[in-house]
Order: structure tokens, then sequence, then C-alpha cells
């Protein structure tokens, strides 16, 4: 226990002076922990008493790779999650449904980190191993257990929810790939005309029900088959696959989450309920998720759905009268600011920023392509100098405010 304690200070010393990882030594001192955690944990492993301490060891090796993978090392902390899973499906007192949530949130890492490492197959291919863990822990379950309350059906349905998700997002793609000799027809469906059809539209969305029962479920679900570490936000780009399918399955995506996000999925879903909810929710749209999916349409310059979803995106955020939601809401402005400087287009978003003493004003209006005035000069509006002048602008508020 001192030893593992020990490893977390060690930890927490290396973050405080080093947040981002971005030195060579603090990088080696956290798989230098890491490895001293395995070691320790492979002491305690053949005493059954001693499983607490197994228990938090693979806390400790989480939170450290979940560090790591962020900074793009998810190749080398894999093995580290793998033991961390294994260790907790070794030990005969954390195999039980308490412990069920935890095991799951380890099986997604590792799914996670194939993932990330352009496996797609073996995070697949592990996630299906996880399901069929929750599966055999359950029917362990209904045996030992005829009445089955609602908390321990609540823990095996976000076990499931979780491994689902990481099969979707490799089968949502999968599903739809065809071989290179296969005739591909040009007449494709277009979105905007399925606009108006019934749920489900797309083969996506019919997947999508298939898999999942109710919104929450299924928007989680798109997030994470839209999301790659690979992919920054800030430099947008289409879909790297040249196929057509895969930027198909891509634009359903956003087709069904944009659907969703505004609520009219639901309806046709026959499910009249809160569609969006700043706690996330069994039966809504979390804010967190939210700003996520519209981080992910500017990634991919999905601009239609990115300009009809920040607009009451935004507007909710700003009514919630929320300090903690204060930093959502810049971003998703100097996101907005940042559009026009990636893409020459017309744009139909009016966003000011002025700081405290009103020295300063920046707009840009509704779909205006005039010349806009600043209170220290004249610039006109899509010359890169105006564009940047009104994201300094914004900058220097989303900074002064962060500061206060």
């Amino acid at each position: 226990h001192a030893l593992q304690e020990r490893d977390g200070c060690i930890y927490q010393m290396v973050c405080s002076s080093d947040r981002h990882l971005q030195n060579q030594k603090s990088l080696q001192t956290c798989f230098n922990i890491l490895s001293s955690l395995r070691l320790t944990m492979q002491v305690a492993l053949p005493q059954e008493s001693l499983c607490w301490l197994i228990y938090n060891g693979t806390i400790h090796i989480y939170t450290i790779c979940r560090h790591l993978m962020m900074i793009g090392q998810s190749a080398k902390v894999l093995e580290y999650l793998l033991w961390a899973t294994i260790c907790m499906e070794s030990s005969i007192p954390l195999l039980s449904v308490h412990y069920l949530t935890w095991r799951a949130t380890l099986y997604t890492a590792v799914s996670q980190c194939y993932f990330d490492c352009q496996d797609s197959i073996h995070g697949e291919i592990f996630a299906r191993r996880g399901l069929i863990k929750i599966d055999e822990l359950k029917q362990l379950s209904n045996i030992s257990s005829s009445l089955e309350n609602a908390e321990t059906q609540k823990i095996f349905r976000e076990a499931t929810l979780k491994m689902s998700v990481m099969i979707f997002k490799r089968a949502v793609y999968e599903s739809r790939r065809k071989p290179k000799s296969h005739f591909r027809s040009k007449l494709r469906v277009s979105l905007k005309e399925a606009q108006n059809l019934p749920w489900p539209r797309t083969a996506t969305e019919r997947l999508l029900t298939e898999m999942f029962d109710g919104a929450a479920a299924q928007f989680l679900a798109i997030l994470e088959a839209l999301s790659d570490s690979s992919r920054p936000v800030l430099r947008p780009a289409p879909p790297l696959s040249d196929e057509i399918e895969i930027q198909d399955v891509v634009s359903e995506l956003f087709f069904a989450g944009l659907e969703i996000l505004s609520g009219n999925s639901m309806k046709k879903q026959k499910e009249y309920k809160i569609f969006f909810v700043i706690p996330a929710g069994e039966k809504g749209v979390s804010g967190d998720a939210a700003v996520k999916f519209i981080k992910l349409a500017f990634s991919y310059e999905e601009w239609d759905v990115f300009d009809s979803a920040i607009e009451f995106v935004v507007t909710f955020l700003q009514a919630q009268g929320d300090p903690t939601w204060k930093k959502a809401e810049m971003e998703l402005k100097l996101l907005t600011l940042m559009q026009p400087l990636l893409v020459p287009r017309k744009f139909k978003h009016a966003i000011s920023i002025s700081n405290e003493n009103n020295t300063e004003d920046a707009r840009i209006p509704h779909g205006s392509k005039t010349k806009q005035t600043f209170r220290k000069g004249s610039l006109k509006h899509g010359e890169p100098s105006h564009d940047l002048m009104i994201l300094a602008t914004t900058v220097f508020s989303c900074v002064s405010t962060s500061k206060q």
C-alpha cells in the first residue's frame, strides 16, 4: 500500500511541474511508475485478502494511462491497461457485480487503445469479449438471486452499453464497406430528401435503433463512432477514407446526431421527453455531449451541421447562468470565429464580443459581407486581417474572463 501511494505521489508531482507531460523525463517517470504498480500488483495477486490492493492499483494505472492516451501514447500504455483488466478478472472478490462498472471502464479503455492504434478489429474483438464476460456475470447473478433489484439492472445495462458503443464504433463502418470489385451505384439517397422521413431514415439510423434503446445511448454511440484521437479539432478536414461508403456513414452519423440533438428523433420515436439536459441522463443529451458533437462537426468540416447545432446549443448554455459552462460557451464562440479563417464563404452567425471597458467591439453579422467598423480603425469583412482581429478580440476576452 505504501509503495502504491508513493507512486501516486510521484505522478502528482510530475503533473504539477509538467501538466501536459511534454518533457521526455516526465514521460519516462510515468512509465516507471506504471511498471512499479504492476510489480506490486503481481506480488499481491495470489493473496485474495489483498484484493483491495489490486483494485487500488488498477485505479492508479487507469488514471496514468488515460493521461498518456490523451497525448498519443496509447500504443505504450496498452499492455498496462490489459494487465489491469486481467487482474480484475483474476481476483474472485473483484468479479462481483459491485465492481462491474469499473471493470467495464477498463474494458472500454483497452478497446479505445486499440482504436487509437488504428487496430479497430482488435478494438471490436476486445469489446465483444467484455460483453461476453458481462453476460456470464449476469447469468451467475440470476442463478444466485431470483430477484434482481433496480440498481443491479442499471449496473448491467450501463456496462453493456459501454461495450456496445465500442462495437458500434467499428461495425457502423464495416457493415457498409464494399469489395473493390463491387459495382457502386451512382444513385445515392440525398440526406435532404430523407430529412422528413420517419426515423430511422438511413442505414446508420437503423443500426442505431437495433443496437441502442433511447436517444441518449444512440447519441453516445454517434459521438464514439466519430471520435478519432488523431484528428485535431482546430485542423478541420473531411473523412480520411476515400471510400464513398465511409464518407456516407460519416454524413449519416452527423445527420442522425443533429436530429437527436434537435429533439426531432424522439418525437418520431414517440418519446416526448426533454431532449437536452445538462447532467447526463438516460432520456436526454448531456451538455458536454452536445458541445463535443459541435466540435466534431467542425473537425469534419460538416458546416451545415455545425451552423445548425451551434445556434441552439450556445443559446442553451447561455440560459443556464452557470459559470461552469462559460468555458464551453467561449470555446464554441472561438470555433465560430475561426470558421471564416478556414473556409471562405457566407456565414450566418452573429456573435458580439466586448470587454468590460467596452473599448473594442467585434461582430460578424448575419450573412453580411459589408464593411465593418472598429473603434480603432476600419477593416473589410472577409479580409484575413479583419477575421484575425475578431479572433484576437475574442481570445483576449476569454483570457480576461478566465483570469477573473
